[in-house]
């Protein structure tokens, strides 16, 4: 049976849906921020929050971390300082990490890079995510592997080809993994998230936890997800869709995301156990809607039944319908009234 458990939480097909806040860097380098953002989350259902990690300086080239980065949504005059001002230290992760465990919720966070890896590593998060940009990062994979937490991977912008040689870098050194349905685009159009995928992982790798990072402007396709076979789900998380930074525009405020963990429990419950049965919610509304065999009128004894003897009737409380061809050609025992129950213990057979 697949099974995937992060820190307590055990997520199989058949638990609830395992719900990421992703933060990622929408707190704006502000600590009170994301603390803030945290809070809200986890108010609204969440089981994580995450974030991301980088050591810009180690990640970027030269050129890249100096290029001119001066927009609307810049924090700095180049790209390197922009992501500096973003970036937390380590006594800033601690105070965050410490912050989320007196609340009761898991945080961790996305590496792009391996110091970022080890730096995580140390925090000692419960679990890692890796970032679709890295899905052929072969080398960063297995060092995620190595540390021996869950991973969750995300899979846009990639092949099949793609997703098993990744699943080829792990699964050697460490089994705890899931695979994220992913479409690199933020935020994505619903005819591009191709959720089919996700029945496609689950066949590919019976024995993988299967999720979906989506980013796609609503929550309507999660729960089409969570049918699909989903249990794993990562939602950028704002606390105003407004703010600055490229990221807002597309995430959840605190209401939708309520909604989001809402509904896909609420899809869990609506699944079912599969065995059609009558429920007894179906009771009172079948009783007066569903039919009975009634005499059509006044009938006396020794009555040979023909079809237009008998009429079907509200409420549902005598012999079903289905039983019509049974009592034609039977004889009465009994006189029957106008609407009255046609019963088989009225009924003999005609020698």
């Amino acid at each position: 049976m697949r099974e995937l458990l992060i820190d307590s939480i055990r997520i199989t097909d058949d638990t609830s849906a395992f719900v990421i806040a992703e933060i990622g860097h929408n707190h704006q380098g502000s600590v009170e921020t994301a603390k803030e953002f945290i809070a809200s989350a986890h108010e609204a259902g969440a089981n994580a929050v995450k974030l991301q990690k980088r050591d810009n300086k180690a990640l970027y080239t030269r050129e890249m971390y100096d290029s001119a980065y001066e927009n609307r949504n810049s924090y700095g005059p180049t790209y390197g300082a922009h992501r500096d001002a973003l970036e937390f230290d380590w006594a800033q992760y601690v105070d965050l990490r410490d912050f989320c465990r007196d609340l009761g919720v898991l945080f961790f966070a996305t590496p792009f890079d391996f110091g970022s890896v080890d730096f995580l590593a140390e925090l000692d998060v419960p679990c890692f995510k890796t970032a679709s940009g890295d899905l052929r990062s072969t080398p960063l994979l297995t060092h995620i592997a190595k540390v021996g937490k869950p991973i969750l991977v995300s899979t846009g912008g990639a092949t099949m080809e793609d997703v098993e040689r990744a699943m080829d870098a792990i699964l050697p050194y460490n089994k705890n993994v899931s695979l994220l349905q992913c479409t690199a685009s933020y935020p994505v159009d619903p005819e591009e998230m191709n959720l089919k995928v996700i029945e496609t992982y689950r066949q590919a790798f019976p024995d993988l936890v299967v999720g979906l990072s989506d980013h796609q402007n609503g929550i309507a396709m999660a729960t089409v997800a969570f049918v699909l076979g989903a249990r794993i789900f990562e939602k950028h998380f704002t606390m105003n869709r407004a703010m600055r930074g490229t990221d807002h525009a597309f995430s959840l405020e605190p209401g939708g995301l309520r909604k989001l963990v809402r509904d896909l429990e609420r899809a869990r419950q609506a699944m079912g156990d599969g065995v059609k049965r009558v429920l007894q919610c179906e009771d009172a509304p079948l009783y007066k809607m569903g039919k009975k065999l009634v005499a059509a009128r006044e009938l006396p004894v020794g009555q040979v039944l023909t079809r237009e003897d008998v009429a079907l009737k509200s409420p549902r409380d005598g012999l079903p319908p289905f039983e019509l061809e049974n009592v034609i050609g039977q004889r009465l025992t009994a006189a029957l009234a106008e609407d009255d129950n046609i019963r088989l213990e009225d009924l003999e057979s005609v020698e």
